[in-house]
């Protein structure tokens, strides 16, 4: 547990140096973005949450026996706002690849997208993405990224207490859920606001 903490006090501490140590050397730090992405499951058997409910009695809410699932790879870029995300059926190196160069293509020209994000199998280092650097975070430290926030914000309000009739609707879901808090801009940094990922 000691060791954990002391690798995450070493994160934040040293973010600026382990930027660096992942750019190319023709990449001047003032040119770079810093992106946080994670990939998050949705669909039956989904989040329950509160409800409001009349005093004294237990609300009941349906809850879903199937298994069928999608993911939401998502993306913000903090000094911008910017986001970028997928539905996909699954999570693998294809997916994370897809995500990677919608990522790629929502960096404007003359920027370098360093992008944030744990340390899964399927997230492997592209190089095939000139203007893109993966800097992992230690494992098991999810509290080290803010779009973890994001995907609480979207189980809590728009993701919950849901049944889905099939894997179209869970899509069309999380694509509504998605599209409507990007569409609230300034809720949308404050979520993933994060004063030591500054450069």
């Amino acid at each position: 547990m000691r060791r954990q903490t002391h690798k995450r006090k070493t994160l934040l501490k040293n973010f600026t140096d382990r930027v660096k140590a992942v750019l190319p050397e023709h990449i001047k730090p003032e040119h770079v973005d810093i992106w946080f992405q994670d990939e998050s499951r949705i669909g039956q058997q989904g989040s329950l949450t509160r409800v409001w409910h009349e005093k004294g009695k237990r609300p009941r809410i349906i809850r879903q026996q199937q298994f069928e699932y999608a993911y939401i790879f998502g993306a913000v870029c903090l000094r911008t706002g910017t986001t970028a995300a997928l539905v996909m059926p699954s999570v693998n190196k294809e997916a994370m690849l897809l995500h990677l160069r919608q990522i790629s293509k929502e960096t404007p020209e003359g920027r370098h997208a360093v992008v944030v994000m744990d340390g899964a199998g399927w997230h492997q280092d592209v190089s095939e993405l000139k203007n893109i650097s993966i800097l992992k975070l230690p494992p098991y430290s999810p509290e080290l990224n803010p779009i973890e926030r994001i995907w609480r914000q979207l189980k809590q309000t728009s993701l919950s207490n849901r049944c889905y009739k099939g894997y179209g609707q869970i899509v069309e879901a999380g694509c509504a859920a998605w599209n409507a808090l990007v569409a609230e801009k300034d809720k949308l940094c404050s979520l993933v606001a994060c004063e030591w990922a500054l450069l």
